[in-house]
């Protein structure tokens, strides 16, 4: 991390100031802290449909919300396009110029450079949750939660590290409010990403659960987990949400942070076809809900991310969840 820092402070010296989200109070009367754009789907001629990440899953949940909630797009936060000058506040010049080439974001993606306008919208909208939970207490991105990508590396479909460049936007813009951020991370594979570029970093907590036998597999990301569960293959609810009740206990015993980065991959979900973990929908709710109410309660913000999900039923799983904790108190 203090390589990452250093590069930061010293590109911040030759690039322009980078201007993030606007500083005063960002809330807006009618509107939820739920941020979506309709430039989150992709789309590359039809071969979507034959590619196991959702490239409309965002899109889905946004009309089952609208649906079950009733809400318009104005009830949505929108955000605008990440720029290269804010993608340099946390990735390599090097990694950047790599993504021009095709080969190296097939090997990302699995899918051509089509695939990378998209994530910058969906990574701008994790920064702008992370300042809309501030003024609300909470926020859903309905994108976002590209866990495996680092400062200088990108992979599983991650190739921009929204969680990092969230991070670093906290800490400079929010200095007084931010100086201590835990990531819950109950995406079904390890976030290897942040957890390369916050190793050793007193300030920033990370509670990992994942398949311990599933991509990544990255032994020397582990060692930034302070508080990890590895899981089998296959397990079921009951193992989960006791492993992750105590594990909240223990994070909020060790350390007491000032926002949460909740990534809330959903495919833990039974059926998954890269999760290989068997967690019902109504496990994936009570997890949701575990969550929220543990943060919620302490006053502590909860930026929560969408991550990695694969099966149809992924979308319809997080608005039913969204909703739950709606009824639940837990998004006022």
């Amino acid at each position: 991390m203090k390589r990452l820092t250093e590069r930061v402070h010293h590109e911040e010296q030759e690039s322009e100031e980078v201007v993030w989200v606007k500083r005063e109070d960002t809330r807006c009367a009618g509107k939820l802290p739920i941020v979506f754009s309709r430039n989150y789907a992709v789309r590359f001629g039809g071969l979507e449909r034959l590619h196991p990440f959702d490239a409309a899953k965002g899109k889905h949940i946004h009309k089952l919300l609208c649906s079950e909630l009733q809400l318009d797009d104005g009830s949505f936060y929108e955000p605008t396009e990440l720029t290269k000058d804010q993608l340099r506040r946390i990735h390599t010049r090097d990694y950047l110029k790599s993504l021009r080439w095709s080969m190296n974001v097939a090997c990302i993606a699995e899918v051509p450079r089509s695939y990378l306008r998209p994530m910058r919208f969906q990574a701008a909208g994790s920064i702008l949750a992370g300042r809309l939970a501030l003024d609300y207490g909470w926020a859903i991105n309905l994108g976002g939660g590209f866990h495996h990508c680092c400062s200088y590396r990108g992979g599983g479909f991650c190739p921009y590290a929204d969680i990092s460049l969230l991070i670093v936007r906290l800490f400079e813009q929010e200095p007084f409010r931010v100086r201590r951020i835990m990531i819950v991370d109950l995406d079904a594979h390890q976030g290897n990403g942040h957890e390369r570029d916050f190793n050793n970093v007193a300030a920033v907590y990370i509670l990992d659960m994942y398949n311990a036998f599933v991509y990544p597999r990255d032994h020397v990301a582990k060692e930034s987990i302070r508080c990890a569960v590895e899981l089998r293959n296959h397990t079921e609810d009951a193992f989960y949400l006791r492993q992750l009740k105590r594990c909240l206990m223990q994070s909020l015993a060790e350390f007491r942070p000032d926002v949460v980065i909740y990534n809330a991959g959903t495919d833990v979900l039974e059926g998954d076809p890269l999760g290989n973990l068997s967690i019902s929908a109504e496990g994936v709710m009570e997890r949701d809900r575990l969550v929220f109410s543990t943060f919620r309660t302490l006053g502590i913000p909860v930026v929560m991310l969408l991550s990695g999900g694969y099966l149809k039923a992924s979308a319809g799983v997080i608005a039913d969840s969204i909703v739950n904790l709606r009824l639940q108190g837990l998004l006022n």
